[in-house]
């Protein structure tokens, strides 16, 4: 199991941006749960080469996982509030974008926000979404800085299913 070190988790702290997208992709995901094979299967099989650059560079581990007795139980109504434990879905990706459209893009550009909506109106698929969600973004960092726009990317990484990002 792959894990982030303090160098990984740092990277993706808002305001850095040493990795490519990719790289940050595996890196995102490589939380401890995922097994390797899965990590290195990603982007059609390019992930491998990416992980064992992450590795040697040092941003992420690989662990043995604690045995299931050794884990303790968390506690209920206890996390973070950004820790995403529903389905990945491009439906929820789909409504966090809309949502962002709306939050970010409408007070401040009403003709963008239009034309953030109906771009995501006509994403019917996985590779069309993600075609509007950098657009997005790319403006998101021109509004609001590097750093906003990183969170954000972030956050939908962890909405969109795992298949989606393999062709990012």
């Amino acid at each position: 199991m792959l894990n982030k070190t303090d160098k990984g988790r740092a990277e993706l702290q808002p305001g850095q941006r040493t990795l490519g997208q990719r790289e940050r992709a595996v890196l995102l995901v490589a939380d401890g749960r995922k097994a390797t094979a899965s990590l290195q299967a990603l982007f059609g099989g390019l992930g491998a080469e990416i992980v064992r650059e992450l590795l040697a560079q040092g941003y992420i581990v690989d662990e043995v996982p604690p045995a299931p007795a050794t884990a303790p139980e968390p506690a209920a109504g206890k996390g973070s509030v950004d820790a995403f434990s529903g389905p990945r879905s491009l439906a929820s990706a789909r409504m966090f974008l809309f949502d962002l459209s709306e939050r970010m893009f409408a007070p401040r550009d009403k003709a963008l926000a239009l034309q953030f909506r109906e771009a995501l109106r006509e994403a019917r698929d996985a590779p069309a979404m993600l075609v509007v969600s950098r657009e997005m973004l790319v403006a998101i960092e021109r509004l609001a800085g590097p750093g906003r726009a990183d969170a954000i990317s972030e956050r939908l990484a962890k909405l969109l299913p795992e298949s989606a990002l393999e062709g990012a």
